[in-house]
């Protein structure tokens, strides 16, 4: 995967600690858990053409936390690009 530019980003999160940078939406959702007004970042990640085969053929997409705590995640599919 390839870290995309989400439209709309607020901010850059990782470059000054030697990672590329990953940019990042801040927004505010409804959650079923926390409920409205729930605090979450929104980043963009780009398939190359080979991992788009696989997940049409059937493969996971895996998302890894780098630490040993797990944050609460969701994974979804974003708009179309015009």
């Amino acid at each position: 995967m390839q870290i995309g530019r989400i439209q709309g980003c607020t901010r850059v999160l990782g470059k000054s600690q030697g990672y590329l940078g990953l940019p990042v939406r801040d927004v505010i959702i409804t959650e079923a858990v926390n409920g409205t007004g729930t605090p979450a970042m929104e980043t963009a990640w780009l398939p190359t053409p080979a991992e788009i085969e696989a997940i049409n053929n059937g493969a996971p997409i895996i998302l890894r936390i780098i630490g040993t705590g797990h944050p609460p995640v969701m994974v979804e599919v974003g708009e179309v690009p015009e």
